[in-house]
This record gives structure tokens, C-alpha cells and sequence, in this order.
């Protein structure tokens, strides 16, 4: 056993690397030729011999050093490899913060945001930082209870906004995702069972008339639409192409090629990923012969800029959602179709009433679907079935707009 005087006038021997001094149970001493001394307790794991550094001498004295051989002792004694848990204590040591929410959540969030597209970023860290980190920011992570953070989604909730209150849930739960990896094994993610006490939300649902008949009615109402040719010719294609509006808003001329009848959306503008954005495939849009004569009659008016549809104010920037919105509204049937409900009429119509191909559908509206094998369906195939289904379409549009050949669909129960 050693003693604290020979701790104290322990020294390497110049011929030697080395010099271990043994007090007992495996505790040694271990004292370089330049003088440094520290504690380590032999171990061993599958046959193997190992040490566990326990400290520096004087800075750990003997008897410090016997209390911590003796913890370790018992860390082992409980199945536990000392070695292993001394690394994840040192590690946890290390991580700036602390494992406070705040710490993780923006850890997790520095992870992800080069990922996303910039509006989304930005909604989410706003989302934190408003919605959490007042109330359960500073709060260690493994200590925050479910009622906590419950307590902070009603509050969400209480200001109205319910749609808001579940996409915080969902960052929460992300974050759980993300620290658990790293948490103690009783840990579990504690948004799990949250939604059920929350406000149910189903999600936004976008007007739109799925039935020929009143469809045939909205069409000659957009034909005789009594404002500038811009928005009327933005309203009569929303129906007949059916994309987003804002990639419609946002059609520039150098995206066309009217003679090949084909409208090439680069991936940059379409609804997807940061990094999806910059390393996906265009989106290839087939145009009826309808599409093509509208286009080519307002090619005299605004072929000379950037914009297909520009806006009245300045024509460096496209027209505003709410004109087409506007022009609904005063024709009628703002309250029954929505410029992006379009999307959802050709849906539904191009199935039940033509029986067109679905997945070609899902291609056309830029959907990312799987057919039955499972396999990712690619937009840019089958692009002469797509032409030949979005002619049947717009066929189909003009029958209705004439009011030939409509049989109205029977009405469902509610």
C-alpha cells in the first residue's frame, strides 16, 4: 500500500520509460521521467488487459484516488465496462450547453437547415424560438415532463392557432428523435400521445367542384370573364394544365416551347428540398392545343418580358395569388373552387369520369408516387401517355364548357 510521503518523492528512473507504483486492487501510480504523475486502475475486459485513467497527482490525492478505483469497481460489478462510461461522461462533459433543449433543439436544427428550402428554415427556427424556447428552452432535456411541453403547445393553441400548434409538436418530436440516440436508455420521446390531447387539426383543405356538371358552369363563367387578358388567360389555363399556383403565376416565357407543345419547369421552382431543388429533374408539363392557342394569343401582349402572367404594377415580377383568387370571387364561385383546387377537380374528374392512369396523373401533378413494386415513378416517363392523357383532359373541359355530353354525377350521402 502506498503512502501519501511516497506518492510524493515518487520518480522515474532516466533509463526508464516509465515507473508504476502499486498501492492495491489494481490502483497504481504511474510517473513519467519529465515528473508527471497520474492515477490508473488496471483493468480487464474479455481476457484483455486495459486502465482506467482516474486523475492527475497531486490534483488527485491517494485517498481521492482509492474513492474513485472504488466507484469504478462498482460500475463494473453492475455489468458496466468502466472504460466505456468514463468516455460517455467525458463526452457529455464536452457538449457546450449542456443537454438543455435549447442546445439540442439547435443542434438539430444546425443539422437539418442546409437541407430545407429557406422558407422553411426559417419558419421552424421562428417556431422554436417563439413557441419553446420560452417555456422549456433552459430546461434539461432529459428532465422536461410531457405536461411541460403540453402546457407550452396549448398555449400555442390559445392564441388560435391550431394548425401552428401541431407543427410545433412535430419540431418537439424531431428533436426528441434526434437527442435519444444519446439519452439513458428509460428515456422515451415524450411527444408521443400529445396529439390526442391537442385541438384536432385535419390538415388544410383547398375548395374545389368535382362534379361535371357545375364545373362545365365555372368554365363558360372563366371564358367570359370580363378583366384584362393576363388574369383571363391565367384563369382559363389553372383548370386545363392544373399546377401549383405558383408555378402557373410564375411561368416565364424561356420555359416554353410551344412548337414541341411542352412547358419545362426547372426543379429550383417546384415544391421539394433544398437539396432537391438543386439536384432534381425539371418538371416536363404536356399542353393540350388549347393551352398552346391561349399561349400564342397573349404572346403579342407580354412576349416581350420575362413573365407570362406579369403584374399590372411592374412587369419584372409575376401577378399576385390573389388575382386569380380575386377574379373567382367575383365571378361567383370563390367560395366553391380555389385556384389551387384545381388540381384536386382534374384530379378527381381524370378518374372517375375518363378512368385515366393515376400514377400518370400523380406524374403530371408532380406528385412523388411508387407503383405497385414499389419503385420511385419517374416524371419525365411515359411522356407521350401524359401528352395524350392531358389532351383527353382539355377535350374533356370543352365538351363541358359547352354543356354537351355531361351526365351529372349522383349525389353521395353525406
Amino acid at each position: 500500500m502506498l503512502t501519501d510521503k511516497q506518492c510524493k518523492n515518487a520518480v522515474c528512473p532516466p533509463d526508464k520509460t516509465r515507473a508504476r507504483f502499486t498501492d492495491g486492487a489494481g490502483l497504481y501510480l504511474e510517473v513519467s521521467p519529465a515528473g508527471s504523475k497520474r492515477w490508473f486502475w488496471k483493468t480487464y475486459q474479455d481476457g484483455k488487459e486495459g486502465r482506467l485513467a482516474l486523475g492527475s497527482y497531486p490534483a488527485m490525492s491517494l485517498s481521492d484516488a482509492r474513492r474513485a478505483r472504488d466507484a469504478a469497481k462498482i460500475v463494473k460489478a453492475e455489468g458496466r465496462n468502466p472504460v466505456e462510461v468514463r468516455k460517455v461522461e467525458k463526452l457529455k462533459a464536452a457538449r457546450p450547453g449542456g443537454d438543455t433543449f435549447k442546445a439540442v433543439a439547435l443542434e438539430w436544427y444546425a443539422k437539418q437547415a442546409p437541407q430545407w428550402s429557406a422558407s422553411h428554415a426559417e419558419r421552424t427556427l421562428r417556431q422554436l424560438e417563439r413557441d419553446l424556447f420560452p417555456w422549456i428552452g433552459a430546461r434539461p432535456i432529459a428532465e422536461i415532463h410531457a405536461m411541460e411541453l403540453l402546457a407550452a403547445l396549448q398555449k400555442v393553441e390559445e392564441r388560435g392557432a391550431i394548425e401552428t400548434a401541431d407543427r410545433v409538436r412535430l419540431v418537439a418530436g424531431m428533436v426528441w428523435d434526434y437527442w435519444l440516440p444519446t439519452a439513458n436508455v428509460q428515456q422515451r420521446n415524450i411527444t408521443e400521445g400529445l396529439k390526442a390531447r391537442l385541438t384536432p387539426y385535419r390538415g388544410k383543405t383547398f375548395a374545389a367542384i368535382v362534379e361535371p356538371a357545375r364545373f362545365g358552369e365555372l368554365l363558360r363563367a372563366l371564358m367570359a370573364y370580363k378583366g384584362g387578358a393576363i388574369v383571363r388567360t391565367a384563369l382559363q389555363l389553372a383548370p386545363l394544365l392544373y399546377q401549383r399556383p405558383g408555378n402557373l403565376r410564375e411561368m416565364e416565357w424561356a420555359e416554353l416551347d410551344l412548337d414541341a407543345a411542352l412547358w419545362v419547369i426547372p426543379s429550383a421552382k417546384m415544391k421539394r428540398t433544398k437539396l432537391e431543388k438543386e439536384q432534381g429533374d425539371a418538371h416536363a408539363v404536356p399542353l393540350p392545343t388549347q393551352a398552346v392557342e391561349l399561349l400564342r394569343s397573349i404572346q403579342p401582349l407580354t412576349g416581350h418580358g420575362r413573365y407570362v402572367f406579369p403584374g399590372e404594377r411592374s412587369h419584372d415580377r409575376p401577378i399576385s395569388d390573389n388575382s386569380v383568387r380575386s377574379a373567382l370571387y367575383a365571378l361567383g364561385f370563390g367560395n366553391e373552387q380555389t385556384w389551387h383546387g384545381f388540381r384536386a377537380s382534374a384530379r378527381t374528374m381524370m378518374v372517375d369520369e375518363l378512368n385515366l392512369d393515376p400514377l400518370a396523373i400523380e406524374a403530371n401533378l408532380a406528385h412523388a408516387v411508387k407503383d405497385a413494386n414499389g419503385r420511385s415513378y419517374n416524371r419525365t416517363q411515359y411522356l407521350a401517355q401524359r401528352f395524350e392523357q392531358i389532351q383527353k383532359w382539355a377535350d374533356y373541359l370543352d365538351k363541358l364548357r359547352k354543356g354537351a355530353d355531361v351526365i351529372a354525377m349522383p349525389t353521395r350521402a353525406a
